[in-house]
């Protein structure tokens, strides 16, 4: 059993990490920050979690934090690092969620977020926490970075391909797609019920903050070796769910692609290689911690089409970062999370 704090606990993916905490067998919800509702119970805000919890929102305090076995950040960027050096001097473990030490180069992420890093030795020390690439790493971490909702679906969907250098590595496509909740809890105009439904729209086309993420991950694939990648999001009339549509070039066309994925993620606990010809949907994986997979050539074509879906909330944050500690502490990596998907 460990002690576990949240700072941050009032978002979508905060409170998406309490529903999986509160069940898991191994851990004591020790703290649940937020400064705006300092002394309320968290089941007031959250009243589907009233059966599982009594613990009331918190201040965030270092010296408690510090009590912790694990500190789970679930904030805007820029928090985590500010309180990261005290946690880490005094030995706690921690899972940011956000994207502060995500990108190795604090300059280029500085670009993208506005800011200067503070502490670039913790950037250094953190671990990707992509446990389909990194479980080893992870194992030994203190520091773990969770991966960002697009980058994870991206990614799994072009690594196999990838480590196998079987597509041309220039013209990459992300055509990806995302649930209204992937904004955020906070109060924005492109967020209301009548801006978002009946709608369909890209966004972040110049550039997207999870583009240097899902590049990063796709040159480490790639011997280090630049990739040439097009990545759009849009925003679509539902809650939850991501759909990435990727686009690439097979350099040979006999290869078998469903022996090339269902081989590579054999043994992942959480990624389901859908079989021949099938067409995933975000709501197959809707409250899961699973990404399903589909692998497509298109009229026998050279153009390699991979469908990748995860749940924004669970896969994409909540549910990866508690992959990771159950990883980090030796516990059952499915710990929490065998529950299936939610249909309809």
């Amino acid at each position: 059993m460990i002690n576990v704090g949240l700072v941050g606990g009032t978002g979508y993916t905060g409170v998406e990490l309490l529903r999986i905490l509160v069940q898991h067998p191994q851990v004591n919800l020790k703290v649940v920050t937020s400064r705006g509702e300092d002394g309320t119970p968290v089941s007031d805000m959250f009243p589907n979690l009233r059966p599982f919890t009594n613990i009331t929102f918190s201040v965030p305090d270092v010296k408690t934090l510090c009590e912790c076995d694990l500190v789970f950040f679930a904030t805007p960027h820029g928090v985590a690092m500010e309180m990261a050096p005290e946690l880490v001097k005094a030995g706690v473990k921690i899972i940011d969620l956000g994207a502060d030490f995500r990108i190795k180069d604090v300059v280029e992420w500085s670009k993208w977020y506005g800011l200067e890093h503070t502490c670039p030795d913790i950037v250094e020390q953190a671990v990707y926490g992509l446990p389909e690439v990194n479980r080893e790493a992870i194992k030994q971490a203190q520091v773990i970075a969770n991966p960002g909702c697009y980058p994870t679906a991206a990614q799994l969907g072009l690594l196999p391909l990838i480590e196998q250098g079987l597509i041309e590595v220039e013209g990459i496509i992300a055509d990806c797609k995302s649930g209204v909740s992937g904004a955020g809890r906070q109060a924005k105009i492109g967020g209301l019920l009548c801006e978002a439904s009946e709608s369909f729209s890209a966004y972040g086309v110049p550039g997207h903050r999870h583009l240097p993420e899902i590049k990063q991950g796709l040159q480490n694939a790639n011997n280090n070796n630049e990739v040439g990648l097009t990545f759009v999001p849009h925003l679509t009339p539902m809650i939850r769910g991501i759909h990435a549509t990727l686009y690439a070039k097979l350099k040979d066309t006999s290869v078998d692609l469903q022996k090339v994925f269902e081989e590579r993620y054999a043994n992942e606990p959480f990624v389901d290689v859908l079989p021949a010809g099938s067409h995933p949907a975000t709501r197959n994986v809707k409250g899961s911690n699973f990404n399903q997979i589909a692998v497509h050539r298109q009229q026998g074509g050279d153009t390699v089409i991979i469908l990748s879906v995860i749940d924004n909330l669970v896969k994409g944050a909540a549910g990866q970062a508690v992959q990771n500690m159950n990883i980090m502490f030796g516990f059952d990596e499915r710990a929490g999370m065998t529950q299936p998907a939610m249909l309809p």
